[in-house]
């Protein structure tokens, strides 16, 4: 029961770690807003581009887990990478 709380955790400290990824990613490196931005990307074809890089700080989370062993929590954030790169696979396809 243990092992299913700590990969639930590892999935939303995953999904928040690329939801701020993205966000700062926008902040730091596009001229417009947060909202304009995103319509451009969606306009454009790129939302996909724009959340593997916000995916990037996954990287942080999943290896920090690791670090201090808490492999559940690091499987979460697999996970939630994992959630990230089928969103971005649907937005390539369709």
């Amino acid at each position: 029961m243990n092992h299913k709380k700590e990969i639930i955790i590892g999935i939303l400290v995953g999904l928040i770690a690329n939801t701020v990824g993205t966000l700062l990613y926008i902040l730091l490196f596009s001229d417009f807003g947060i909202k304009e931005t995103f319509e451009a990307a969606i306009q454009q074809g790129h939302v996909g581009s724009l959340l593997a890089l916000g995916a990037i700080l996954n990287l942080i989370a999943f290896f920090g887990f690791l670090r201090i062993k808490r492999d559940q929590r690091a499987k979460g954030v697999l996970i939630a990478t994992l959630v990230t790169a089928m969103v971005i696979l649907y937005y390539k396809v369709f």
